[in-house]
C-alpha cells in the first residue's frame, strides 16, 4: 500500500470511484503547492545573479528571504499538511473550493513580495496559514474517526508561529525595536519549519527508514508522546523568546537539546531499509543540527551560518521529505530506497549550496560571488528535482 502517510486508513471503505479533476488536486494538494514553491525558490534565488550583474533596481535581501520562507518553504508546509493532516485524522480532505482558496493564497503572497509589495505579501501569508490551521482544527474537532497522532501538535504549533511572526511584522512598531523584530523573524523563519519538521519528522522518519509510522501502540505510550510534543513546543517558542531578548548561547543550548533530544526519544535510528534518498535525510539532519551549533559561536554573522540550518536542513529535508510523498503516492513506493548516484549529485549540490552560502561568515571577501554560486547550485537543484518527479506530479496511485 502506498498511501501516505496514514496507511491504517485503508480499513475504511474507499470511494466507488476515485477523485477526478479538482477533487483529486483537492484530495492531494501537494501535487500543486511542492512544484510551486520549488518554482518560487528557482525564482527567489535567481534574484542574486540578477542584482550582482545589474540587471535588477534593488537590493533583494528581504524579497528572497521572503520568498523562500513563505513561497518556498510555506508552500512544501501547506502541501504536506493539506494532504497528511486530513489522513491523520480519518478526516473529510480538502474540497476543490478549499484548495483554490489556498493556492490562490500562496500565489498572490508571493507575487506582491516579488512585486516589493511586503506589507500585502506578508498579510496573504497570515491569511494562508490561518486558513489551513482552520482547515484542519475543523476536521479534528468535528468529523475526525481516529486521533491524530501526538506530533500533529507540533505541525499545529508550526504553522501558529508562522501565522505570528508575519502578523508582527505587519505593525510598523516591530521594525522599530530590535528585539522585537528579531523574534518576529524567528517566529517566521525558524518557527513556521522547526517544530513540523520534529512531530511531522517523528511521525514519517522511522517509515522513511524502513520502518512503521511514529505512532503510539496504547493509550499510555500516547499520553507520553503528547506530554513530549506540548514540552518540546513550549520550550522551542521560549529559545525563540530567549534569543531575540539577548541570550544567545542559552537559546541555542536550549533549541539544539530539544530538537535532537526530541527526535532520539521518538525515532529509532537503526535503519531497516536504505537509500540514497535515506542518506540525504540523514544529511539534512546532520547539516541543520551544524548550523544551530555554529550559529552563536559567531552570531555577527548569523544571517549566513543559518543558511546551514534553511538550505542543508529544511530545503534539503524538503526536498526529500517530499519525494517520498510523490513516490508513494504515484504507487512506487520502492523507489523511494534505491540506489542512484543521481539522487547521491542532488544530495551533493544541496550540501554545495549550504557550504558555500554559510562560508562568507568566516570569509567575507568571498561574499558577492559565493552569493552567486549558492544560487546557482541551489537553482539548478530544485530545477533538476523537479524534471526527476516530472511524471510523479501527475501519477496517482492506482491502488489508491
Amino acid at each position: 500500500m502506498s498511501q501516505f502517510p496514514a496507511c491504517k486508513h485503508k480499513r475504511h471503505r474507499a470511494p466507488s470511484s476515485p477523485p477526478q479533476g479538482l477533487q483529486w488536486l483537492a484530495s492531494e494538494p501537494y501535487r500543486l503547492f511542492f512544484f510551486s514553491g520549488a518554482v518560487w525558490s528557482i525564482i527567489g534565488v535567481s534574484l542574486w545573479p540578477l542584482f550582482y550583474s545589474q540587471h535588477l533596481g534593488f537590493y533583494p535581501g528581504l524579497v528572497h528571504a521572503r520568498l523562500m520562507i513563505e513561497a518556498f518553504g510555506g508552500a512544501f508546509v501547506v502541501g504536506f499538511l493539506g494532504t497528511a493532516g486530513p489522513r491523520m485524522a480519518t478526516a473529510p480532505k480538502l474540497t476543490p473550493l478549499e484548495l483554490i482558496w489556498l493556492f490562490g493564497l500562496h500565489q498572490a503572497g508571493a507575487t506582491c513580495h516579488l512585486r516589493l509589495q511586503q506589507w500585502w505579501g506578508d498579510a496573504l501569508f497570515v491569511l494562508l496559514l490561518a486558513s489551513l490551521l482552520l482547515y484542519l482544527l475543523v476536521r479534528v474537532i468535528r468529523f475526525r474517526k481516529d486521533t491524530p497522532p501526538p506530533q500533529m501538535l507540533l505541525a499545529m504549533t508550526g504553522l501558529a508561529c508562522g501565522i505570528a511572526g508575519a502578523t508582527m511584522m505587519l505593525f510598523p512598531s516591530t521594525w522599530l525595536a530590535a528585539s522585537r523584530l528579531r523574534l518576529a523573524n524567528l517566529f517566521l523563519y525558524q518557527g513556521m519549519l522547526l517544530p513540523p519538521v520534529l512531530g511531522i519528522g517523528s511521525f514519517v522518519f522511522p517509515r522513511m527508514l524502513g520502518g512503521e509510522f511514529g505512532e503510539p501502540k496504547t493509550t499510555k505510550e500516547g499520553v507520553a508522546m503528547l506530554t513530549r510534543a506540548i514540552s518540546a513546543s513550549i520550550l522551542l517558542v521560549a529559545s525563540f523568546v530567549m534569543e531575540a531578548t539577548g541570550q544567545i548561547s542559552s537559546a541555542f543550548a536550549l533549541r539544539i537539546f530539544v530538537a535532537v533530544g526530541y527526535l532520539l526519544a521518538e525515532v529509532s535510528w537503526g535503519r531497516k531499509r536504505s537509500g540514497s534518498l535515506t542518506s540525504g535525510l540523514l544529511w539534512s539532519l546532520a547539516l541543520g543540527s551544524l548550523g544551530l551549533m555554529l550559529t552563536p559561536m559567531n552570531y555577527a554573522q548569523h544571517i549566513s551560518i543559518e543558511h546551514l540550518l534553511y538550505i542543508g536542513g529544511f530545503g534539503l529535508l524538503m526536498f526529500v521529505v517530499g519525494s517520498r510523498v510523490l513516490f508513494g503516492h504515484s504507487g512506487d513506493l520502492e523507489g523511494f530506497f534505491t540506489r542512484s548516484k543521481w539522487v547521491r549529485f542532488l544530495v551533493f549540490l544541496a550540501v554545495l549550496a549550504a557550504t558555500t552560502r554559510a562560508t562568507p561568515a568566516w570569509f567575507p571577501s568571498t561574499t558577492i560571488s559565493h552569493h552567486i554560486y549558492a544560487a546557482w547550485t541551489w537553482g539548478m537543484l530544485s530545477l533538476l528535482w523537479l524534471l526527476w518527479h516530472r511524471t510523479r506530479f501527475r501519477k496517482r496511485d492506482e491502488t489508491d
